[in-house]
């Protein structure tokens, strides 16, 4: 269990960039995978992307790949993740989360951040 707070949503342009941020608590930080997700009103949650508990492994969505990508500073207890080329339909609530095995499933992570709202305007 770590708790997760992240930042760093706001409104953009069509085209723009963002960086969102996730701040962990508690000393396992490095044992965990550490994934984002988003949800769009009236829509399911949905898998963004993912990173190992090293950085050797990362998983994206096709929607975004090519325009994301995820880091980690475990010294910092903190995963990144750079938006850029960012379209309206990225508009969501954005959550990170953690799990103890690397996976782009929602059902095994099991600490979730409160969410950061993105909102593109075209």
């Amino acid at each position: 269990q770590v708790q997760l707070v992240e930042s760093g949503g706001g409104l953009v342009q069509a085209g723009g960039s963002l960086r969102l941020s996730c701040a962990a608590s508690g000393r396992t930080f490095a044992t965990y995978a550490m994934g984002w997700f988003r949800q769009a009103p009236g829509k399911l949650r949905e898998f963004v992307a993912v990173i190992s508990k090293s950085i050797s492994t990362t998983s994206y969505a096709d929607s975004v790949k090519g325009r994301v990508t995820i880091s980690r500073d475990n010294a910092k207890n903190t995963v990144y993740l750079q938006m850029n080329s960012l379209k309206p339909e990225d508009t969501a609530v954005y959550y990170c989360a953690a799990s103890a095995v690397f996976t782009t499933r929602h059902e095994f992570f099991e600490s979730w951040g409160q969410g950061t709202q993105v909102t593109v305007s075209s």
